[in-house]
């Protein structure tokens, strides 16, 4: 067994390692007081490369595959969850299914500008009425003649309302099936599109970085060339590339924890009480020598299912558990990084509590963790290992 990364991979984080310290960190904490969406930032890492790590050379992507894509997560992820959240965004559920079920033209004419950072993607699923339960969308796509109608609401939606927004991939119900199951289609929505309308930003406990609106539909007509993969079957192709997404999101979870680790550290060798640092206090070494382990068994959990994804094996069960784990986790050593702080963890100058606001959401995006323990608990009783 060999736990080292491949030196291609290591020579991506330190890209991504070196570019966070110059072009994010020193300015991550006005970003989220002021709410800033940086694109420019994003067309940057587009020029490194950065904005198709999981997307096929002929697009533009780097196809790196997922052990060099959660490496690069967590030398980012460190430096600002804002930044690190939209990217992931983007990067999994916005262009992957393009990626995985779209046309050659559809590839040529989206996907490529994704790919090279020229535009950020976006993917609208959630509604103000269905989350976890994705097969309850009512969002409704009407085929009339040549092209298709689409009416409904989408809630929570990242990276939609940005100036280099391209559109949204909508999850809509297309009709009934047998027995009266419904039909769903994917279809992408331009910017511009008469008919699709943004709301204003959400103001959120976290991620305030991040660009998260409410998107409505109606009677929002796009043509036929527009729905990606086959219609009927929307709700299974976005299912299959949510295990990326899965995976993506531990890899945030992971470099939120390290993150909170390195700074508990830090305050715990430079603050002094009764004489002595904060790091000679059995109880505040026993707190760092459990954020320590519970990171390195997250951690593995996490490339493991990235591994398991490159290797093209089953994997989603494993990023069910990454996922799970790791956003606990990172909850876990936020808490008592701040707890170590004191109270300078609780100001708002403190990097620490902008941490500590950004790592609830981990627990809820992609799948709340109690949607992730059904998955890992169907996939045991039907016979996984």
């Amino acid at each position: 067994m060999d736990f080292d990364l491949p030196e291609e991979t290591l020579a991506v984080q330190r890209l991504c390692r070196d570019f966070a310290a110059k072009e994010i960190a020193p300015y991550a904490a006005d970003w989220s007081e002021r709410a800033y969406f940086p694109a420019e930032v994003f067309r940057k890492l587009g020029g490194l490369g950065l904005m198709g790590m999981l997307v096929d050379e002929a697009y533009g992507g780097a196809n790196a595959g997922f052990v060099s894509y959660v490496a690069a997560m967590e030398a980012l992820g460190a430096a600002d969850q804002s930044v690190a959240s939209a990217w992931n965004a983007h990067s999994t559920i916005a262009s992957l299914p393009l990626a995985t079920f779209g046309t050659e033209d559809q590839k040529q004419k989206w996907l490529a500008p994704l790919a090279a950072g020229q535009n950020i993607g976006a993917f609208g699923l959630t509604e103000p009425t269905a989350g976890s339960d994705a097969a309850g969308i009512r969002t409704q796509a009407r085929r009339d003649g040549d092209s298709w109608v689409l009416n409904g609401t989408k809630m929570f939606i990242s990276n939609a309302g940005t100036e280099m927004s391209l559109g949204v991939t909508v999850l809509a119900v297309t009709g009934d099936g047998e027995g009266g199951k419904k039909r769903y289609g994917t279809f992408f929505v331009p910017d511009g599109t008469p008919g699709y309308e943004k709301g204003q930003p959400l103001r959120k406990l976290g991620w305030h970085a991040m660009d998260t609106r409410e998107l409505v539909f109606t009677d929002c007509r796009v043509p036929d060339d527009h729905l990606i993969g086959e219609e009927g079957n929307g709700l299974r192709q976005f299912l299959e590339v949510l295990d990326a997404g899965r995976i993506s999101v531990a890899a945030l979870a992971l470099s939120l924890a390290q993150a909170a680790l390195d700074l508990a550290i830090r305050h715990a060798g430079d603050r002094h009480q009764f004489g002595r640092p904060l790091s000679r206090f059995q109880a505040v070494g026993h707190k760092l020598a459990d954020m320590a382990t519970e990171i390195e068994a997250a951690r593995g959990l996490v490339y493991r299912a990235a591994w398991l994804g490159d290797q093209g094996r089953p994997f989603g069960k494993e990023a069910a558990m990454a996922k799970l784990y790791a956003s606990e986790v990172a909850n876990r050593a936020a808490s008592a990084s701040v707890q170590i702080h004191g109270g300078y963890g609780y100001i708002r100058e403190s990097a620490i509590s902008r941490f500590y606001a950004d790592a609830k959401i981990l627990e809820i995006g992609e799948g709340t963790n109690e949607v992730q323990r059904n998955v890992i608990a169907k996939a045991l009783t039907a016979g996984g290992r």
